[in-house]
């Protein structure tokens, strides 16, 4: 062995000494993230690993080449298509078109005075109506939206934070009314708070009380759901507000450690609530820098769930994930070529290991997706399933010297970065000190500098320009009436519902945030009795007070 590693070594030595003499580009060869790239990897690169306790095989700890023994080849992944616009009626019509076909799940975009725990009719919701989403205001909403869709059969993913409470309890009940129970439903809510206030900014209340409604919706899922996870963990947003790959993942794992922690003091027993813990990442640019990402997750989760909170339990250790393409690495220029990136970052995710997907649409960046992009990004994904043969075989860059080398670099950067959360007293703390603000913004801001200098090259923006380009796909418009109309399905519902069922129900929701118990049988209560988003929320706000953001230079 001793001969072959010093015969390995001069041969390195002597092509290293000829290509130190030829010619290269002049760019710089780094990760989108900034990661210095190596000309060549060799088994140097990886050359501490061992199989076993690095790598393993599909569905074993520590989970690095998939979290299922078959992956793809038992079933390929969920693909899903988010999707919401306009009026309940104009999101359920998309849905049916995307099931027809081929989707797989639903993933439900809400508009902004959804997202915020406002009512349609409320006057900060004045023009944003159903513009970046669909307007659910209440059951009546939520009924609509859901019109004609078996919920017992099909996956459903809400991405809303600060109310998802609320929102839960909507889908419960419409479930309900057609004779689906809680404990058949299928699918995520993202409930996600601790990245709002490091990178997304919708939150209502405080972190504290805040984690309390998050805890109290893992408990009620724990008894009610077995199906449905009550938290997707969200790095996706965190990397679209301007970080590198390695702080994405490692922001996000805090987060998911933070909850599991909260949830053990709210009295949960790790294994009875984190296998329903999901998490949410970003396929971006660079292809290689992705799929190390997503397998460094599995790996760094397995280590710590075993490690630290001494699980055992596989459906504890296997970190579940769903995968967004890149909404900022989206052009408005020349959107035809956003088709081919959603590609590349799609095939990324895959080769990756992800459990779900949705690819963005090449309009996304001018408006909400209109019928044809929709329909070319989930043709896009099925191309990868059916043609391609990348579900063939399972983690098929594993051994690579390259792939390898940049799991094991990510995965040691961001337990470098996990420390340091810890070291200022944990997520919380670090978020009010302006930790995770400003490492996202010194992050984006360096990334903003190799645009401008040209080191790093986005087509059609600073480099292969076209001139009085003129955008040719069709683009959707929300209308005014959109508004006019959810405000008076709103008065409605408030004239047609009991106002002492309203009121009983909401104070009851008052005395349960008060004492302490369990919110989620008084938030369906509410929802029963057609209490609006808006009114919930406010209720809350009477006990849990609202948050401002400390100001951060």
């Amino acid at each position: 062995m001793k001969h072959i590693d010093e015969e390995f070594s001069k041969r390195k030595a002597e092509w290293q000494a000829k290509a130190d003499k030829t010619k290269t580009r002049p760019v710089k060869f780094t990760t989108v993230s900034g990661e210095p790239v190596d000309m060549l990897y060799t088994p140097e690169d990886i050359a501490g690993m061992d199989f076993q306790n690095d790598l393993g095989f599909p569905g074993e700890f520590p989970y690095t080449r998939g979290i299922h023994a078959t992956m793809y080849r038992g079933k390929v992944w969920t693909m899903r298509q988010f999707a919401g616009f306009g009026t309940p009626e104009d999101s359920n019509k998309r849905y049916h078109y995307l099931l027809e076909n081929g989707q797989t799940g639903l993933s439900v975009a809400f508009d902004l005075p959804t997202l915020m725990g406002r009512d349609a009719d409320d006057p900060l919701s004045d023009g944003e109506v159903g513009v970046c989403g669909v307007s659910v205001s209440s059951l009546a909403d939520m009924e609509i939206l859901f019109s004609g869709i078996p919920l017992d059969k099909v996956s459903t993913s809400m991405t809303i934070n600060a109310p998802a409470a609320m929102l839960l309890a909507f889908y419960i009940v419409v479930a309900e009314k057609q004779g689906v129970k809680p404990n058949q439903l299928r699918g995520t809510i993202q409930n996600d708070i601790l990245k709002e206030y490091i990178a997304q900014k919708e939150w209502i209340y405080p972190p504290e009380p805040s984690m309390r409604i998050i805890t109290d919706m893992f408990g009620y899922a724990a008894r009610e759901m077995p199906k449905w996870n009550p938290i997707s963990v969200s790095g996706y947003h965190i990397r679209e507000a301007g970080s590198t790959s390695a702080q994405e993942l490692a922001f996000t794992l805090a987060d998911g450690f933070a909850y599991v922690e909260a949830g053990i003091a709210a009295g949960l027993k790790v294994d009875d609530f984190v296998p329903q813990i999901s998490f949410f990442f970003n396929s971006h640019v660079d292809f290689f820098e992705e799929i190390a990402k997503f397998r460094a997750a599995r790996r760094i989760w397995a280590r710590r769930m075993r490690g630290k909170y001494g699980s055992t339990n596989p459906r504890t250790l296997a970190l579940r994930f769903h995968t967004q393409t890149a909404g900022c690495s989206l052009t408005a220029q020349q959107p035809e070529n956003n088709i081919v990136r959603t590609a590349y970052q799609a095939l990324a995710a895959v080769l990756g290991g992800t459990q779900s997907l949705h690819t963005n649409s090449m309009d996304e960046t001018l408006a909400l997706p209109s019928e044809k992009a929709v329909t070319i990004a989930l043709r896009t994904q099925q191309i990868l399933a059916h043609e391609t043969g990348v579900a063939n075989t399972i983690d098929p860059l594993a051994g690579s010297y390259f792939v390898e080398s940049m799991t094991n670099k990510m995965e040691a950067e961001v337990e470098s970065y996990l420390k340091k959360i810890d070291s200022l007293g944990g997520v919380i703390p670090a978020i009010e000190q302006g930790f995770f603000q400003r490492e996202i913004a010194d992050a984006a801001y360096r990334y903003q500098q190799e645009l401008d200098r040209k080191e790093k090259i986005i087509v059609g923006v600073n480099e292969f320009v076209q001139e009085n380009e003129e955008i040719s796909i069709p683009i959707l418009e929300i209308s005014r009436e959109v508004e006019l109309k959810q405000r008076q399905r709103l008065a409605e519902v408030r004239k047609g519902r009991s106002d002492r069922e309203v009121k009983e129900s909401l104070d009851a929701l008052l005395a349960a945030a008060r004492d302490g118990s369990n919110l989620m049988p008084h938030l369906l209560r509410a929802t029963r009795a057609y209490a609006t988003i808006g009114e919930m929320c406010e209720t809350l706000k009477e006990v849990f007070g609202v948050y401002e953001e400390p100001v951060v230079f």
